[in-house]
């Protein structure tokens, strides 16, 4: 039930990751009231390939709803606004009732290899959100995938009235209305309105160029109204009709917004089994090591930037559960974190883990290289090296990788002046005093570790007329729990040891080609 101190009118997010649909409820100060989670299952039908069930998702939306607001007590009426978020590059067929048409192709399918190689061939302005045109494209992004559906399953593309990202299959579903958000127009389509919107030549390079009769016409910005509850979702879903839903867009940028990260001056660290880094620019900047800067896909009038790191929070694990199974048995036992044990046990480590250095691209690279044959590198070894070296050499490897996409994005002007950061990382004080000496700059945290559903919640306020701008939103909802302030004398020590870092990959790439190409 709803504790004393809280007030009216109340804020419903929606998350759709990629295991479970969460629903949240939160007041204006940007507290939270009350959480619910509900997962469903991913298949995968080929090597390569994953796809859910969006009718799995309706469900899951539906209990997570029923949940939050059983547990809470809060009366229907005082929801006063609703957002959303949901993976993108997430791809769903639809016919004109709203139906999908087959399982929607999830953000990790990379089945698209071939359509996005096309874009490869091509010179034109679209490419200069893959490191200004210097960069790969990725078989993840959303007309790849468009384009493998009209060649591979021509009678789906036929039949489909709308093709759209997971965002807007919720939009619809919500309200009735069909749109496209800016966020992942840009930030996974390519949309860019310095250049006029839709890069149609390009679309159609790649094979598609009619999938602009299947898009919603509008793109609408983050937290612009889209329309109010259907009085049919309504009643599913315990709510009352016509309360007002603002666009949603892609999960990580909500979690930038959730971290306050809305204007110039700061980036935002995602952390997890993988890694965002993501933020606001003033001014439009394009080049190789980073993806955008994206136009209007958080802010309009502003630009958003993104590096990434693949395999961050997934290679602790792989150490832990692999490597160390006597701290992880040990812990269960006695109810304990095998996290803080490890964290603990190498705690006098000094920085450069005594000459380890670990690369972490255990399952490719985001950015800096966009390589998805890119592997991981264990070096410097000696008999002098323990257990407890690797695992700190592993932590210190996400933060030299920070450190690498940080570095190209400044020699384009991009220079922040502090890093936000949620998500598991932030449990460890240690992994972000680590972050922090690295990087050479302070690390803020805040109130709400779920980052991603307060953006929701903070978006939904803005399209509910409660507040007048993201800004605004921010500076209510978003509160300072701890600032992690570098230590300037261990920064210059972690120089050499993130330059090493640097470059011993470009020395191994040919190598490292030759072995996966080999296996394959």
């Amino acid at each position: 039930m709803v504790s004393p101190g809280f007030e009216p009118p109340y804020l419903l997010g929606i998350d759709y990751g990629t295991e479970s649909c969460r629903a949240a409820i939160f007041d204006l100060k940007g507290q939270p009231i009350g959480f619910a989670a509900t997962p469903y299952k991913t298949t995968h039908p080929r090597p390569g390939q994953a796809e859910q069930s969006p009718e799995d998702w309706w469900e899951a939306l539906k209990a997570s709803v029923y949940r939050v607001l059983n547990q809470t007590g809060i009366p229907a009426r005082h929801i006063a606004g609703i957002s959303y978020d949901a993976t993108t590059m997430t791809v769903v067929a639809m016919n004109e009732e709203g139906e999908a048409l087959r399982p929607a192709i999830m953000w990790m399918d990379v089945r698209a290899t071939e359509q996005a190689a096309r874009a490869e061939t091509i010179d034109h302005w679209a490419r200069l959100y893959n490191g200004g045109g210097t960069m790969g494209a990725t078989a993840e992004w959303f007309p790849f995938k468009a384009a493998w559906i009209k060649e591979n399953e021509p009678d789906i593309y036929k039949e489909a009235y709308r093709i759209v990202d997971a965002p807007d299959w919720l939009t619809y579903k919500l309200t009735g209305e069909w749109t496209f958000n800016q966020n992942t127009a840009a930030i996974r389509a390519y949309h860019n309105n310095d250049h006029g919107g839709w890069p149609v030549e390009f679309y159609e390079h790649i094979g598609c160029g009619d999938v602009f009769d299947k898009l919603p016409e509008k793109v609408v910005p983050l937290g612009q109204p889209v329309g109010g509850l259907s009085a049919v979702v309504a009643k599913e879903l315990g709510l009352n009709p016509g309360i007002p839903v603002a666009q949603g867009g892609g999960d990580a940028w909500h979690g930038q917004i959730g971290l306050g990260v809305v204007d110039p001056g700061s980036i935002a660290i995602i952390t997890g089994s993988s890694q965002v880094i993501t933020g606001q620019s003033a001014k439009a900047i394009h080049g190789a090591g980073f993806f955008g800067s994206y136009t209007d896909a958080v802010v309009p009038g502003q630009y958003t930037v993104e590096g990434g790191i693949v395999s961050s929070g997934s290679v602790l694990k792989w150490f832990k559960d692999g490597f160390r199974r006597d701290i992880v048995s040990a812990t269960d036992r006695l109810g304990l974190n095998a996290y803080e044990m490890l964290d603990r046990a190498c705690a006098d480590i000094p920085p450069g883990s005594d000459g380890l250095i670990v690369n972490e691209y255990f399952q490719g690279n985001r950015t800096p290289y966009t390589d998805s044959k890119a592997r991981g590198m264990i070096w410097g070894l000696s008999l002098a090296h323990t257990p407890e070296h690797m695992y700190h050499a592993i932590l210190e490897s996400v933060a030299y990788d920070t450190a690498h996409t940080l570095s190209v994005m400044k020699e384009r002007g991009f220079e922040p002046e502090k890093l936000v950061a949620c998500g598991g990382a932030t449990k460890s004080k240690m992994w972000m005093q680590m972050h922090a000496d690295v990087t050479g700059l302070p690390i803020t945290l805040t109130e709400v570790g779920d980052a991603v559903v307060l953006g929701s919640c903070m978006l939904a306020a803005v399209g509910a007329g409660l507040y007048p701008s993201l800004a605004d939103a921010a500076r209510n909802m978003v509160h300072e729990a701890d600032v992690i302030e570098p230590n300037m004398e261990t920064h210059e020590e972690y120089k050499f040891y993130v330059q090493q870092y640097m470059d011993a990959y470009p020395q191994m790439q040919e190598l490292t080609h030759k072995t996966v190409d080999h296996l394959d």
